[in-house]
């Protein structure tokens, strides 16, 4: 296995994880006003992600540093690339931030928790939609000029077939929505499992709906892929071994289905947590070794292209190895010291 496969494994691992562990907080915050009808059950599902949704952001950070360390090329590109969108996700990561703690600091009357809930939710809502889209414009791929770079314009034509494409089209808004019903579905399986009583009754009923639009989007969004980027369905047929991903996120959709309605809702968060860590994997597996293709079928940034020197990639993998070791360890220690259920005495579930 070369250097750069190994470090593209690494990375889309790291973005999985992000979006595996910080996707229920942000499916907490897209839904936490639907489930919860009153100020202490909207504490209850804040405090459900309280203790772990600021170190979930580290599989963030571990994805950058890892395109930095690796692929330098691909980090100074997209950035400067996608300078708008980065830099209203900044803006929208602040105001989720704010959202959860200023509800801590009870200063302005009963507005005050109302208004933060609001951010929070609205926040969580577009940082979604925004990874979706950002995922979408990186399968669909990009408008490069002659000196390999580009600047995305927020949109052009909205056709992914026009010459120069935007940021928003049809296609990355497909994905965007995707992206918003899957998180809300992880989030609200995460309050069926972790809450008790009225609470994690709605959380449950709303799962079983929103897991429904999840295969639609998914069936959709998996159709207008294979039309927008040829290379996926390319990819699929020269290797066969590839089509697992595909299956093994189908599977983990429809056990989720199935264990969410017999009340199996632990069970049906893990199954989420594969179905989208399968569908992410589907998607580096099929443009490897691209990394950001060229809209309209040039080279883009491969990970030859982009990659960094021998050396720097293999004394990288020396720091890397410790400390994610370091960082699952974190990890396991904070969610083994989580309530089983909160806002119960005793786990309703498995």
């Amino acid at each position: 296995m070369s250097l750069e496969l190994v470090w593209f494994t690494l990375t889309a691992a790291a973005l999985a994880a992000y979006v595996v562990l910080d996707g229920f907080d942000l499916g907490v915050g897209i839904v936490h006003l639907f489930v919860a009808e009153t100020k202490a059950e909207r504490r209850l599902t804040m405090a459900t992600i309280g203790p772990v949704w600021d170190g979930n952001e580290v599989c963030l950070l571990a994805a950058g540093g890892t395109l930095v360390l690796a692929f330098p090329k691909m980090y100074a590109v997209t950035i400067g690339g996608f300078y708008l969108p980065v830099q209203l996700l900044l803006w929208l990561y602040i105001g989720r931030a704010l959202g959860i703690e200023m509800k801590h600091h009870h200063v302005g009357g009963p507005l005050w928790d109302e208004l933060w809930d609001a951010v929070f939710a609205v926040s969580s809502l577009l940082i979604a939609l925004f990874l979706g889209v950002a995922l979408g414009n990186v399968v669909r791929g990009v408008s490069f000029d002659e000196t390999g770079r580009f600047f995305a314009p927020l949109w052009t034509t909205f056709s992914p077939a026009s010459a120069e494409v935007g940021i928003l089209d049809g296609y990355t808004v497909l994905v965007g929505a995707a992206a918003v019903a899957g998180l809300a579905a992880h989030g609200a399986l995460w309050l069926a499992h972790r809450t008790a009583g009225a609470t994690a009754a709605r959380a449950k009923s709303l799962a079983e709906r929103l897991l429904l639009a999840v295969g639609l989007l998914a069936g959709a969004t998996t159709a207008a892929t294979f039309l927008v980027q040829p290379r996926a369905m390319e990819a699929m047929a020269s290797r066969p071994a590839l089509l697992a991903f595909p299956a093994a996120a189908c599977a983990a959709l429809i056990a989720a289905n199935v264990l969410v309605r017999r009340g199996r809702t632990k069970r049906a968060f893990l199954a989420s947590a594969a179905f989208l860590a399968c569908m992410l994997a589907s998607a580096a597996a099929s443009l490897y070794p691209s990394l950001l293709p060229a809209a309209g079928g040039g080279a883009g940034l491969t990970v030859h292209t982009a990659a960094t020197s021998r050396y720097a990639m293999g004394v990288g993998l020396w720091w890397f190895i410790p400390g994610v070791a370091l960082a699952a360890t974190y990890f396991y220690r904070n969610y083994r010291g989580l309530p089983a259920t909160f806002g119960a005495s005793e786990p309703h579930d498995d």
